[in-house]
């Protein structure tokens, strides 16, 4: 893009000159290769200015310096003007002051657009750090609250196995099994950024599947999965809290009723859950929730604008409507 910029100014002399009149006035074109001549000064003022005046004296505030070196750098082109101005205008005296007079305008040009030029380049460069930065934060929190929400899920499911034990059920082998292929989707498929929207509706099904043998018959479950477009992806581990949520609060109750269901038609996920709910058996403790804070955090992060969640209490009903635009 440099090397065309240049091209363009130092061919514009010659693209409108007139043939006729150059034939006519040789001294014309004496003058217009004497100012092709000095167009190679004017870039090396501009690349002085960009690379060394501007970055260690005016970004450091020494404008008295800046200036003085401006000054300085100028009085050394219209040397080296003179210096050419012999051997490509001969017949023709240098007068400095003249050429100084003729020269100030390209030269306050050249300082001027070199100053503009690396003002927008500072910006775009700085832009750009903060956006890298920005991402490596987000990157930095989402990975910190995936890692909450590993062990709170672990929390959950090995007292489902511990109850298992004392009962002394068969489904233990079974439930050891299942929690054994929910680990290795933690372990492996988690480390995405994004998983297919049918890895996390298995993960959710292999999940109400453990809770299903926890609780056996006295558990009323309904699971309506309607998933069109299964190819979307979606941030892994987003879903579950909401699960995991409804079976801590609404399985203290003597017959609990849960109801999940999750569609995705249209690019667009709707995915709700209800759970039968007592304040006077609520479970509190002390990660009592960590999941909700930190799902509504993640959707912040990752669905700006994209996303709505609504969380309702209705008589004895806990509710949860989660919709979000997927990409």
């Amino acid at each position: 893009m440099h090397i065309l910029v240049w091209a363009i100014i130092f061919s514009l002399p010659y693209i409108f000159s007139s043939e006729y009149a150059s034939a006519k006035d040789p001294d014309e074109l004496a003058f217009k290769n004497l100012d092709t001549a000095t167009n190679f000064l004017w870039m090396g003022l501009f690349y002085l200015n960009v690379l060394i005046l501007m970055p260690h004296l005016f970004y450091k505030k020494k404008y008295v310096l800046y200036i003085a070196a401006l000054l300085f750098s100028f009085c050394i082109i219209m040397l080296i003007h003179g210096v050419l101005f012999k051997p490509l205008v001969p017949g023709h005296p240098f007068n400095f002051i003249r050429s100084a007079a003729h020269n100030l305008v390209p030269f306050l040009f050249t300082v001027l657009i070199s100053t503009v030029y690396n003002l927008v380049a500072q910006k775009i460069k700085g832009d750009t750090l903060s956006a890298k930065v920005q991402k490596e934060n987000l990157t930095s929190e989402l990975s910190f609250l995936r890692s909450q929400i590993n062990p709170h899920f672990l929390f959950n499911v090995l007292n489902n196995i511990t109850a298992l034990v004392r009962m002394k059920s068969n489904d233990l082998e079974p439930t050891v099994m299942k929690l054994s292929s929910l680990m290795q989707y933690m372990l492996y498929e988690t480390d995405e950024e994004k998983v297919v929207v049918r890895s996390e509706v298995e993960y959710l099904q292999a999940y109400m599947d453990l809770q299903k043998q926890r609780y056996g018959d006295e558990l009323t479950l309904l699971v309506l999965f309607d998933v069109k477009e299964e190819w979307h992806t979606i941030e892994p581990m987003l879903l579950i809290p909401f699960v995991e949520n409804a079976f801590k609060h609404g399985g203290a109750l003597q017959h609990p009723e849960i109801y999940v269901s999750l569609s995705v038609m249209n690019s667009e996920l709707r995915f709700t859950v209800k759970n039968k709910f007592e304040d006077s058996k609520t479970i509190k403790d002390k990660t009592s929730g960590i999941g909700l804070a930190n799902v509504k955090r993640r959707l912040e992060l990752l669905y700006p604008g994209k996303h709505v969640l609504k969380i309702d209490k209705q008589t004895d009903w806990f509710i949860i409507d989660l919709q979000i635009t997927l990409q």
